[in-house]
């Protein structure tokens, strides 16, 4: 039954993401013409896009807390790829993302058509680039998410921030939004450490198809209700990652073993 389910939404999630991928392709054209009126139409199929990717995977999202409007820098806690879709279905904006992810198949087009601003984390001289592009993006007026932790986790805790694309905000005295996300699986799942978590050194593609066979997840996203400011941006990383902290629920106990799905 399991296998099943997971082939249904596999080529449930290819043909909305497909059609999704058209879309924001034509609507291109528009952000040329008309920036502005662009710019809203686009942040409109990325929450469709995302809330429709919610429905394929039967992730029902708990929001505790106001969700910030553009323009904003917010931060969150990094567990999975499935993060995106969860922000994404709350609070549309650009993400800051890895190089990797750019070279992934298919999902690599569709963060580039959604404007990802795509970061070489071993590259100093990239950071720079990217900061700047940072500021551009919210001089636009658009929101722009990111993870500081810098990789995924099991979701045990919240790790370390990096400081490095916290300057702008730094420099700017800039005020910064907080997100923890968290993720459980019913009664007789995998555990979400190990089915929605992708850390270490799972492959994608395997854990993908895994997550495609869970029979539902259930995420939840706290966001903080204080924005956070500090003209030094390593200061800055540790009070957003104990605000990130704050709100984080474990994933689940650390080490527990993963279960057969059904």
């Amino acid at each position: 039954m399991s296998d099943l389910r997971a082939i249904v939404r596999l080529l449930a999630f290819a043909t909305w993401s497909s059609a999704a991928f058209v879309v924001a392709l034509c609507v291109q054209a528009l952000v040329l013409a008309a920036p502005a009126a662009g710019t809203a139409v686009k942040r409109r199929v990325a929450r469709v896009w995302a809330r429709g990717v919610g429905g394929i995977l039967a992730l029902r999202i708990e929001v505790r807390g106001t969700p910030p409007a553009p323009p904003f820098l917010l931060v969150s806690n990094h567990l999975s790829y499935v993060d995106i879709v969860t922000l994404m279905a709350t609070t549309p904006g650009v993400f800051v993302a890895k190089s990797e992810v750019a070279r992934w198949p298919f999902l690599g087009l569709l963060a580039r058509v959604a404007n990802t601003v795509f970061v070489d984390r071993g590259s100093r001289k990239d950071v720079v680039r990217v900061n700047a592009h940072i500021e551009r993006v919210l001089r636009r007026g658009e929101g722009l998410i990111m993870f500081p932790e810098g990789t995924s986790s099991r979701g045990a805790e919240v790790l370390p921030f990096r400081s490095s694309l916290l300057e702008p905000a730094a420099r700017s005295g800039l005020p910064v939004s907080c997100a923890s996300i968290s993720y459980a699986t019913p009664v007789g799942a995998p555990p979400a450490e190990w089915s929605v978590c992708w850390w270490g050194d799972m492959t994608f593609g395997k854990h993908f198809y895994e997550l495609l066979r869970l029979p539902g997840i259930q995420g939840s996203v706290v966001f903080g209700q204080e924005r956070l400011s500090g003209s030094d941006r390593h200061a800055l990383a540790r009070d957003l990652q104990r605000a990130v902290s704050d709100g984080f629920r474990p994933v689940t106990d650390a080490g527990a073993p993963p279960v057969a799905a059904s």
